[in-house]
């Protein structure tokens, strides 16, 4: 298995709100997450931040191995995460409202977890094809659901922005959850939505299957969407699933 990940700031933001990490826990087990913050001044940073590196460092002291373990340990985090992140915002001024998507994958044999909330999405790119794992919790995605609004049209809506939900909210939260296979030969994406608002997932699935390095093909993404105008921040981990272990380099 090989990881590759970048992110950027886009080419109309000041500061770039989003933030990715790759975790193992002591059984050697990987957490890879990726989260794109929302507020003003440098609240998006640190709500991105705050869940990606609170989720990372209490995962890289557990000995999970269980997938129902496994399950239970990421949706109760990503909960506490939220509760965490909305006492913050309460208590700063300069940090009040803040919040942020989140979209997190633990690997294990030949198997996925994936929780999301929000509309950062993941992608599995299998057999020549293309397809989203993650529904956006998104407004527009709702009125394409009901039948108001095509694709087409809400990927130039203007309210395409509204979350219906995020993490940094009063109350409880609702995770998806879901486990799926994968074969080697696969590939992963994670990334937010400064990514898939540039570029069409055809798109981005024909730079993962360029006969290319990996981290070229995740420099590529990058930087064919700021190309395409790089409107937000823009994130993307590529994860090809083969037959060797992935050791972290860092």
């Amino acid at each position: 298995m090989q990881i590759e990940f970048q992110t950027s700031v886009g080419r109309k933001r000041k500061n770039n709100q989003d933030t990715v990490g790759v975790y193992f826990n002591k059984k050697g087990i990987i957490l890879a997450i990726v989260a794109d913050g929302m507020g003003g001044h440098q609240a998006g940073d640190t709500a991105s931040y705050l869940a990606v590196t609170g989720l990372g460092s209490v995962w890289e002291e557990t000995m999970l191995t269980q997938k129902s373990e496994i399950t239970d340990w990421l949706v109760e985090h990503i909960k506490e995460e939220n509760f965490r992140i909305f006492d913050k915002g309460s208590k700063d001024p300069d940090m009040f409202g803040m919040g942020t998507t989140i979209v997190a994958t633990v690997i294990i044999d030949s198997e996925i977890l994936l929780a999301h909330v929000g509309d950062s999405r993941a992608y599995l790119i299998c057999d020549g094809e293309i397809k989203q794992l993650t529904e956006d919790h998104s407004l527009v995605n709702e009125l394409v659901k009901s039948g108001e609004i095509t694709q087409e049209m809400a990927n130039v809506h203007p309210k395409r922005n509204i979350l219906l939900r995020s993490i940094g909210v009063p109350g409880d939260i609702e995770v998806d959850i879901s486990w799926l296979t994968f074969a080697s030969g696969d590939y992963m994406l994670l990334c937010s939505d400064g990514l898939t608002n540039m570029l069409s997932d055809e798109e981005i699935k024909r730079i993962i299957l360029k006969p290319t390095p990996l981290n070229d093909r995740v420099n590529q993404l990058i930087e064919k969407a700021n190309e395409a105008g790089g409107m937000d921040n823009i994130t993307a981990l590529l994860i090809e699933f083969n037959d060797e272990l992935w050791e972290d380099k860092t």
